[in-house]
């Protein structure tokens, strides 16, 4: 069974145009196992390469290049009679109400009436982790703005993707300890909210430094200049094998 990310785009928020609003889709087997954030290009980039909506979305943080391609994939799967209700959406308990007054609180989602934006979900508040597909998902917080408000996603022995956030080392000291491939913030630069390439050299040891595969910068050219200084960066469009996650596959029982 084969593993792989694929990078539907790797840019900030001010970078969306050029590169992707950041966002990353799990593959198994060739198919799309779990969509990670659904900015508005992340949308867009998902549908143009499956073409049918996602079946499964975790959401890291509820900032607009991260959900602002929930409200069209709301009338993708409302409109489906198929789909309605089937869309699993993980999103972290902490963050469910900044989810609700951002993207599902205004008033009337139908012009016509008749249906609430979670009716087209199958939403799934989550703390430590969640189950999908079988398999065992882990959630831990990171450090973007304020405390409890983002969050970051592990598949353990596969990999380990940050979302936005500050540099982690006492997250990743216990959520990246198997091998993980770790796709992580990063930029020249860091500010209050992301990391930049000096601070994590500062705090991460050399093998986790190894290990990463960097997103979230702020041009091609800011890429090339973290390529050239040694560090795997991440590409838009791009698909990068993953190990096999190590624990076993739970097979449900009717």
């Amino acid at each position: 069974m084969s593993w792989a990310m694929r990078f539907l785009g790797v840019g900030n928020a001010g970078a969306a145009g050029e590169l992707g609003s950041a966002s990353a889709v799990i593959e198994h087997d060739g198919r799309p196992h779990l969509l990670i954030d659904c900015g508005l290009e992340a949308l867009a980039a998902y549908l143009r390469r499956y073409v049918e909506p996602p079946r499964a979305v975790f959401i890291t943080h509820v900032h607009m290049d991260h959900v602002g391609g929930m409200e069209q994939l709301f009338f993708r799967v409302w409109f489906d009679p198929a789909r309605r209700g089937q869309v699993a959406l993980y999103v972290p308990a902490a963050i469910v109400p900044h989810l609700q007054a951002r993207v599902a609180d205004y008033p009337g989602v139908l012009a016509e009436g008749g249906a609430n934006f979670w009716d087209a979900f199958r939403l799934v508040p989550v703390t430590r982790g969640f189950w999908h597909a079988g398999w065992w998902h882990e959630v831990f917080p990171v450090r973007h703005h304020l405390p409890e408000t983002a969050y970051g996603l592990r598949l353990r022995g596969s990999f380990v993707f940050t979302g936005d956030t500050r540099p982690i080392p006492e997250m990743l000291a216990r959520f990246a300890d198997a091998g993980e491939l770790v796709a992580h913030d990063c930029a020249l630069h860091g500010n209050p909210s992301h990391s930049g390439i000096d601070e994590l050299e500062r705090e991460y040891p050399r093998e986790l430094l190894d290990r990463l595969l960097i997103y979230h910068y702020a041009s091609h050219a800011d890429g090339e200049v973290l390529a050239a200084r040694g560090y795997r960066v991440a590409r838009r469009d791009e698909v990068v094998a993953l190990p096999a996650p190590v624990e076993a596959r739970v097979t449900a029982t009717p």
